[in-house]
């Protein structure tokens, strides 16, 4: 029997939410701008070394906007601003303000791949969480280096290999205000070229390029909220039910038009906002052309009420000739090609081969793809396998942006023949009549867990939406009372305001540095819409959703986690899932309450139990320890305990001893770690082995952390109780999420 045709199609997203306000003008955070600098130029730039290797790129119209934007040089950026004032013209709040955010990058892959930029991120670190405190001892010549520094640690690859650029990296430090010029004219230079690489590889045959809604909504709950009680059954809904359709049908119809407009052709194909998709959202989808859609095999799988299989990270084959298909949709009358992403696939490449040398990487990932992909193809059917990720945050924890690790895959794809890396349209159009899959219906959901309960569900996502349905409301109530540029403007925001971004801040899932920044923006994009009108906004609108200190307490696992042990927030992704537990320091009002210890995390997966441990503020010593402390068992069964302690000595880990019952029987030790591995920086992580302490599938694991300073506990979390995880399959632990769904 002669073997199919195996085809990869690699689909990177590239997308950042919308950050300018468009009563100002003005950009909140620079992520768009930095992106661009890094990320979107070089990524297609490289394809052009490997023309026989075709990929597809998937880019938010509201990225591009933004993008075009930068590229006009008509933007207001307050941080690119302040990175190329003089430093001697930085009043004192600049100074405040470089301080706090042009450090806002990987510790270790770019601010470490400069020496003084790393040296000046250590003063500022040791200094504590105010950046007053080291502004102190800044120099003129200090915030000149760092202003160069913090953009040539976002520069693309290839520019800097500029002759200018590579001169400044050798120069190192004691930069000019020449210097500083030459930067961000080369900075906006990349900007300019990145969406022209775009199109020319287009029109090559090289690429293919794809859309999302306009604005990035969640498809179905624009479509109906009540969407996220049909994937999650029991789930807490908004108060205020929004059921807007005909705006997903706007977001869709305004991306592909503007598509159409900047790239000269209308996109074949849609990768949905976060995978999100349902029968409403598909039919409005394919009645405004879109022909293919991608979202995650979870949703396949609770589509056909089928389970994926795995024998380590490859499919078995009955899942493998399930999940590498391309299916035909049909129903009520709508059609739509679809594919869904091999998400185990997808996700080593965004959290695991960063950790791995560039060129072992890549053979595992095309050995992987492969031997996933034989069944298939010994079954004389041809395999598609789809890969598809983030195109652009994952490069932070790579050296060099990934681009070593990239090269070797591509080259790997390029030179086997028995490899197809195709655009998903050639997919489809070399694809086996007769062999597209049948789907009559789709299980709502996204591709995180097959469900929506990361924008709506909690207390702060289900608000947002209520204000959210409100301000349309009120839309709908006033527009026509005022002139068409009012109008204009205000529906523009309203439409900003559907995007999925704001809810992935919201809730207990998602926190990051920009949090406080992402709810006032929301905020002020749903304030505009009353303005706009004429009107007054609320008043609740004027006070934060989010909840500060009194975020939830405790948050199950719901999936595997594999985070990288470094010691520092490497990625929002490393600890998504994991069970979590924040401190309640509404307390505080109790006079001499020491709170050190911020939050807890904690998962497992097939194999390991993983720990973190976030710090609200340092300890004032030069010796002190952390302890972890385990008890594990079966349900009615004899209990073990266990004792991690790390020994911390002038912030730094220095040595840690794992010991068994309470007893001086050591276990494990930084001298002999058996599989441990722990890492202290910016936080706390720790990486543990189930057989050093006797936990299998069906253990619980209770665990409590604790902050010991001569002897004495400062602080716990949690104070009283443990942070419980069950050893379960992954599948199970999803279940999690609907049970806490109100908590």
């Amino acid at each position: 029997m002669a073997t199919g045709n195996l085809r990869v199609v690699v689909l990177w997203h590239m997308h950042q939410p919308f950050y300018k306000d468009l009563v100002t003008g003005d950009y909140r955070l620079p992520w768009v701008r930095l992106h661009a600098m890094k990320d979107y130029y070089g990524m297609v730039k490289l394809l052009d070394e490997f023309p026989e290797v075709h990929q597809n790129f998937n880019l938010v119209p509201s990225l591009v906007e933004q993008i075009r934007d930068y590229a006009s040089e008509s933007f207001h950026d307050t941080f690119y601003d302040i990175a190329a004032k003089p430093a001697a013209d930085l009043t004192p709040e600049e100074r405040r303000f470089a301080l706090q955010y042009l450090f806002h990058a990987n510790p270790d892959r770019m601010i470490g791949r400069y020496a003084r930029y790393r040296e000046l991120y250590e003063r500022v670190r040791v200094a504590g969480p105010d950046p007053a405190r080291a502004a102190v001892n800044f120099t003129l010549r200090d915030y000149t280096d760092l202003q160069v520094l913090s953009q040539i640690a976002w520069m693309d690859e290839y520019y800097l290999q500029a002759p200018e650029i590579r001169e400044l990296v050798r120069k190192g430090r004691g930069f000019t205000h020449e210097d500083q010029k030459l930067v961000m004219r080369k900075e906006l230079e990349i900007i300019e070229r990145t969406l022209p690489a775009y199109e020319a590889a287009a029109k090559r045959g090289g690429i293919e390029i794809s859309t999302t809604p306009y604005y990035h909504p969640i498809l179905p709950l624009l479509c109906d909220t009540n969407a996220g009680a049909a994937s999650s059954p029991g789930l807490p809904l908004p108060r205020v039910r929004f059921r807007h359709p005909e705006d997903a049908s706007d977001q869709i119809r305004r991306a592909m038009d503007s598509h159409e407009q900047i790239f000269g052709i209308r996109p074949k194909g849609m990768w949905p906002s976060e995978g999100s998709v349902s029968d409403e959202a598909v039919a409005i989808a394919a009645a405004n052309g879109v022909e293919w859609m991608a979202t995650d095999e979870g949703v396949l799988s609770r589509s056909l009420n089928f389970n994926f299989q795995r024998d380590g990270e490859r499919l078995r084959a009955e899942s493998a000739a399930t999940l590498y298909n391309i299916y035909q949709y049909e129903k009520d009358g709508s059609r739509m090609k679809m594919i869904f992403r091999d998400h185990r696939m997808s996700d080593m490449i965004g959290f695991v081969y960063a950790g791995m040398p560039a060129k072992e990487a890549a053979a595992h990932l095309l050995n992987n793809i492969k031997s996933s992909a034989a069944p298939v193809l010994e079954s004389g059917r041809d395999a598609v396998v789809p890969i598809i990720l983030d195109g652009e945050n994952a490069w932070e924890t790579f050296p060099e942006s990934g681009r070593e690790f990239l090269r070797r895959f591509y080259e790997g794809l390029q030179n086997d023949p028995a490899i197809e890396p195709v655009t998903i349209s050639e997919a489809i159009e070399r694809h086996s009549k007769d062999r597209f899959g049948k789907l009559t219906g789709l299980v709502p959901g996204s591709w995180i867990n097959a469900n929506f309960n990361v924008w709506i569900g909690a207390r702060e996502d289900n608000r947002a939406w209520e204000y959210l349905a409100e301000a349309r409301d009120y839309y709908d109530a006033n527009a026509s009372k005022v002139k068409p540029e009012q109008q204009e403007l205000a529906y523009e925001e309203l439409l900003i305001a559907e995007g999925s971004d704001w809810n992935w801040w919201y809730g207990p899932e998602h926190h990051s540095a920009n949090d406080r920044d992402f709810d006032e923006l929301y905020r002020k994009h749903l304030s505009n819409v009353y303005q706009a009108l004429g009107g007054v906004p609320p008043e609740h609108l004027a006070r934060p959703i989010a909840a500060g200190v009194a975020r939830p307490m405790v948050v199950p696992q719901t999936a595997f986690v594999r985070p990288q042990i470094d010691g520092y927030a490497t990625s929002y992704f490393d600890w998504m899932g994991a069970a979590m537990f924040t401190s309640d320091q509404r307390g505080g009002s109790m006079h001499g309450k020491q709170f050190l210890l911020d939050a807890a995390y904690a998962g497992v997966d097939e194999a390991n139990v993983y720990g973190r441990l976030d710090f609200a503020s340092s300890i004032d010593a030069k010796e002190w320890q952390i302890a972890v402390q385990f008890s594990t068992g079966k349900e009615g069964a004899e209990r073990q305990t266990y004792r991690l302690e790390m020994q911390v000595r002038e912030a730094k880990l220095d040595g840690w001893v794992l010991t068994q019952n309470g007893k001086k029987m050591v276990v494990a030790s930084s001298e002999e770690p058996k599989g441990v591995e722990a890492a202290m920086q910016k936080l706390f992580e720790f990486k543990m082995p189930f057989e050093l302490i006797g936990a299998e599938l069906e253990s619980d694991i209770n665990m409590r952390f604790v902050a010991i300073r001569d002897g004495l506990p400062l602080d716990a979390l949690p104070v009283e109780g443990s942070l419980d995880l069950k050893v379960q399959p992954e599948e199970e632990l999803a279940m999690n999420a609907y049970s806490s769904a109100g908590d």
